[in-house]
């Protein structure tokens, strides 16, 4: 088990949904205007992936924008079911599995658009992995296709007491994380906060997040051949989107 999928089983996945502060029908809302922003169509055709779906928040965006089938793929089982109690009928096939092996589950031009968004891409373990699942992506988009990536910019390393991020809270719950900073990655440390009938209790865990710079992302993915339209901050991430030629 990756150090990822360990911290979401013990942790992260239980608290995932109460994070964003919104209910999941305006979170997959959200999204698809997010979506929209970023240039997909709002007229879409053919298949789209969704890597590190989560609970499903993309995956449901995409099929809205009329995407007709969506591959999810995450590594939390706890939340791929949770997309399957909240798909109704929208086409979305779940599947357990590491977004580095995408090229395994879709062949080469199988695709019409991907995204990878939230902090999804950060968590993979070395560079190495980011240009892997990049060259896969080319690979299996269709000429003319989409690939969305979001995900957070650590490589301005916070100091001090920055270092600390409230998440979210209400009264039953307090949700904080503290980061550590490493040369090539960054450790976060969640902690939860629970009310119980005995008092309060802290729930902890940690896993390690890669430091990309967005310029060298954007860079390998124009040296593969992909047309970058879109590459600036969005919402507390940095967003790259590109096309392929």
């Amino acid at each position: 088990m990756s150090d990822v999928q360990r911290h979401y089983d013990d942790l992260l996945a239980a608290h995932y949904s109460w994070m964003s502060g919104l209910t999941f029908a305006d979170k997959v809302e959200e999204q698809r205007r997010l979506l929209e922003r970023l240039g997909f169509p709002t007229a879409a055709r053919g298949r789209a992936l969704d890597l590190g779906s989560g609970p499903g928040y993309q995956a449901m965006a995409l099929c809205d924008l009329g995407y007709e089938s969506v591959i999810a793929i995450d590594t939390s089982q706890a939340l791929l079911d949770e997309l399957r109690s909240a798909r109704e009928r929208r086409p979305i096939e779940p599947v357990l599995g590491d977004l580095r092996d995408v090229s395994d589950l879709v062949g080469q031009g199988g695709a019409d658009a991907i995204v990878c968004m939230g902090d999804t891409l950060t968590h993979l373990e070395t560079q190495a992995d980011v240009s892997r699942l990049l060259h896969a992506a080319y690979d299996i988009l269709r000429p003319g296709g989409r690939l969305a990536l979001t995900f957070r910019d650590y490589s301005v390393e916070l100091t001090g007491t920055d270092r600390f991020i409230p998440l979210r809270s209400d009264d039953r719950r307090i949700m904080l994380c503290a980061l550590l900073y490493e040369p090539g990655h960054v450790v976060v440390n969640d902690l939860v906060h629970l009310r119980t009938d005995n008092g309060w209790q802290l729930h902890k865990s940690s896993y390690r997040k890669l430091r990309l710079m967005p310029s060298m992302v954007a860079d390998e993915m124009r040296q593969l051949g992909f047309s970058v339209d879109v590459d600036e901050p969005i919402n507390r991430t940095h967003a790259i989107v590109a096309c392929k030629g």
